[in-house]
């Protein structure tokens, strides 16, 4: 028989973590210019717009860089590619901002739509969705690995329901606010800035909330010392590991589905993406628990 053992493990007091946020608002609410106040900003800049002096200057000033076009920011797999190297890799920035998500998603989706044609394939029941849906997969999972904080800006669109328009929603995949630690939609009224909170799982942004729309108003209401601290790095497991790891799986014959969930629990798609010290515990499993659990070939 079976003995199953419960997995669940004491609470630890955590300290506050980087904030994975979405924004979104109309053109003119200073989504982008606000973005560039947060700590040590790499800035992705899919809509082209913030190379103009006053973003780039102000980028500068603070510390930033600049990813646009011509470095790739309409690529999401040179954009993913970006996000894996920042999770990976020793560096001094501290806040991601990918400027506008809408563009890269209906880009791919406009893409694709394109491909079906010239396949001469129907485009039904969202198919051309699906590239685009993938990619922001993807790229949250490695957004949730990467120890920054990140800022996704949105374009806004009408919100309806029951053909009734209600306000605003963002415009990218529909998921994405339930991926993410906070939702924000960036409103101006009159000359002031404010951020609506849309839905929050972080202390200090409460659901329906409204406050100021600055940098010094969120670190207020999140804490700077976590927003301000210098980023880790993930150590990648090497391939001396991954060798010793593949050797086990064919040595034991594991069942090809016992890797998938481990892939999958690890939010990865490939064993080279998972951490050194995740693969030295898997190797460390075969050889000291289900190895010796072998029945003794005679």
């Amino acid at each position: 028989m079976t003995i199953r053992k419960l997995k669940a493990v004491e609470p630890k007091s955590a300290k506050p973590a980087k904030p994975k946020v979405l924004i979104f608002g109309r053109p003119g609410v200073r989504k982008t210019w606000v973005s560039i106040d947060f700590p040590g900003v790499y800035y992705i800049d899919t809509e082209g717009g913030a190379n103009r002096p006053a973003y780039t200057d102000k980028l500068k000033a603070a510390g930033g860089v600049y990813f646009g076009p011509e470095e790739g920011s309409l690529d999401f797999e040179a954009i993913i590619a970006e996000v894996q190297t920042l999770a990976t890799v020793e560096h001094g920035y501290k806040t991601l901002v990918i400027d506008s998500v809408t563009k890269i998603f209906n880009l791919e989706i406009q893409r694709e739509a394109e491909r079906l044609k010239l396949a001469n394939k129907k485009n039904e029941y969202g198919l051309d969705r699906k590239p685009a849906v993938a990619f922001m997969r993807r790229l949250v999972s490695w957004l949730q690995r990467l120890d920054m904080n990140v800022i996704l800006v949105g374009h806004a669109k009408d919100e309806y329901l029951d053909d009734v328009k209600i306000g605003d929603t963002f415009d990218a995949w529909d998921k994405l606010e339930y991926e993410l630690d906070l939702c924000l939609n960036i409103v101006k009224v009159g000359p002031s800035h404010f951020m609506k909170v849309r839905k929050s799982r972080l202390e200090g942004f409460e659901g329906g909330a409204t406050m100021p729309w600055s940098y010094e108003s969120f670190a207020d209401a999140h804490g700077r010392e976590a927003i301000e601290q210098a980023s880790t790095h993930i150590v990648l497991t090497t391939q001396d590991e991954l060798a010793e790891l593949n050797r086990l799986l064919i040595l034991t014959d594991m069942s090809p589905t016992w890797m998938e969930k481990v892939l999958k629990k690890a939010g990865v798609d490939h064993a080279k993406d998972l951490e050194s010290e995740k693969v030295g515990k898997l190797i460390d499993y075969i050889k000291n628990v289900y190895i010796p659990k072998m029945p003794i070939q005679q």
